[in-house]
């Protein structure tokens, strides 16, 4: 994780748009030349009106257009809506993150994992390396932590961290999201001017960010929908109402 962030520093991009540059023969483009004008304010006022309920409102039918099981909870009935899941989907291996037990606490779920009647529990760990990727191609659930959830589209966010790295969210069989109500926001912009402004101020680091809308699907075929072609078979966002 460390070389990638060092990969993907501001000096190493500078470089390599200087060296595309040199290569195209022609001088660098930049926006402080042809500044960007937006022709509205639509990304940024399309649903800005919602309230917190009316978002959770149209997060869930939209999250379940896509083929997403959407569930409510609060830190008081979510280990046991969790533990029905496992049961449900007769899952003998999880992933975990390594967040900290300060981040378990506040979901309601601190003693929670020290408790589970599986066959494997992993935990994805930097110092794991590759291991990480060998353990979630093993695991029939990810139990994840998305930032936001976009009530328009249904897609969660999740920044990849050194806690649950990229391939946490797609290589186990079963994918559940734990979502805070409260980071429920109306579209993708604002989702974005948040990330933003948490790389600027340093309270993030991460060499990308995902924004998963529902299971895999394909309708290559015939235009016969799929769904579950590769990745999560299919997904479950559990929202936190008293968060």
């Amino acid at each position: 994780m460390v070389r990638v962030l060092k990969d993907n520093d501001a000096q190493n991009r500078e470089k390599f748009l200087e060296r595309l540059a040199k290569k195209a023969d022609r001088p660098r483009h930049t926006l402080t030349a042809d500044p960007f004008l937006p022709l509205n304010d639509l990304p940024e006022t399309t649903l800005a009106d919602k309230t917190p309920e009316e978002l959770l409102e149209l997060a869930q039918v939209n999250s379940e257009k896509i083929h997403v099981e959407f569930k409510r909870a609060t830190t008081v009935t979510l280990g046991g809506l969790l533990d029905e899941y496992l049961i449900q989907k007769k899952a003998k291996s999880l992933l975990l993150p390594s967040f900290k037990a300060n981040k378990w606490a506040e979901y309601g779920l601190s003693t929670w994992k020290e408790h589970l009647a599986l066959e494997k529990v992993y935990t994805w760990k930097e110092a794991l390396g590759r291991e990480n990727l060998e353990n979630a191609n093993k695991s029939d659930v990810a139990l994840g932590f998305a930032d936001y959830l976009l009530a328009e589209s249904g897609t969660i966010t999740a920044a990849s961290t050194k806690e649950q790295g990229r391939s946490f969210h797609f290589l186990p069989t079963h994918y559940v999201a734990l979502v805070k109500k409260s980071t429920i926001l109306p579209r993708m912009r604002h989702a974005i001017d948040r990330y933003e402004q948490a790389l600027q101020q340093g309270t993030l680091k991460t060499s990308n960010i995902n924004f998963i809308t529902g299971p895999s699907n394909s309708g290559d075929i015939e235009m016969v929908l799929i769904v579950g072609v590769h990745g999560p078979l299919d997904m479950t966002y559990v929202v936190l109402e008293d968060l």
